[in-house]
């Protein structure tokens, strides 16, 4: 938004890059950042101390980049660089039979943007998943052997395990019953529209991935270290397309299931 602070700007344009790195299983290496100087010296001064300690909060390094003076709105981009592990798992490695999970919470962030939108700031943690999501990088890790593939959810967990699916050959099955919220989500409402928004508003920065049948006990309790809740919502089957269900009520999909590029 316009009026965002500096230092949750320079925080999510790390930590949203970071995530892409945690949906590989990679650990993070460093990073290069492109930065369009405006005139305004104070928003400039709070952008560098925000990612300072951004990059202090991931023990990450800023190994350079390139800084231009432009007129005109800012263009800020972010790389960041990680080193892949034995298993690298991509949109394509499900197979029929699988169970579809999610690492994480989400709507938060879909929570959180509608509230600022409103000239709100509270509740605080709904703002803050917006504002400064957390990459599960520990937990990617963790996971990255145990899994056939695997995306962040950044643009909604319904479009993105659309994504793994079509990208696998497969269709998948979203239980909406199953999509984990977080309390603070809960006391807006957990009904099946409440749901089907926190699972097409995307920015949430969860883990959607594909298991085999036969991991279920050992994902149960992988995360626990990490403090990340996990959830089993759906299933990979033979064919293809997004199937959405709620408990037993089969649901007709929403007009969009997330956040098109280029829309």
């Amino acid at each position: 938004l316009p009026d965002d602070p500096p230092e949750d700007v320079a925080w999510k344009l790390l930590a949203v890059n970071l995530s892409d790195l945690a949906a590989k299983g990679a650990q993070p290496l460093g990073c290069l950042l492109g930065y369009t100087l405006g005139r305004d010296d104070g928003w400039n001064a709070r952008f560098v101390a925000g990612l300072g300690k951004a990059l202090d909060r991931f023990a990450i390094p800023l190994l350079g980049g390139d800084s231009v003076g432009a007129p005109g709105p800012r263009v800020l981009g972010l790389t960041a660089i990680g080193a892949a592990g034995e298993n690298v798992p991509d949109r394509r490695g499900a197979k029929p039979g699988d169970d579809l999970w999610v690492a994480g919470t989400v709507g938060d962030a879909g929570l959180g943007l509608a509230l600022l939108r409103a000239g709100e700031a509270a509740p605080e943690a709904l703002v803050a998943a917006y504002r400064r999501p957390v990459p599960l990088v520990a937990a990617g890790r963790a996971l990255a052997a145990r899994v056939a593939a695997m995306a962040d959810v950044s643009d909604g967990l319904l479009i993105d395990a659309a994504r793994i699916a079509a990208a696998s050959g497969l269709a998948v099955t979203v239980d909406l019953a199953a999509v984990p919220l977080s309390d603070a989500a809960k006391s807006f409402g957990t009904d099946r529209s409440a749901r089907l928004k926190a699972a097409t508003a995307g920015d949430d920065y969860a883990l959607v991935f594909a298991a085999p049948v036969s991991r279920r006990a050992i994902l149960a309790t992988l995360l626990e270290p990490f403090g990340v809740s996990i959830a089993r919502i759906g299933r990979f089957d033979a064919g293809s397309g997004l199937g959405l269900v709620d408990g037993a009520d089969t649901v007709p999909l929403p007009g969009a299931l997330g956040y098109e590029h280029g829309a």
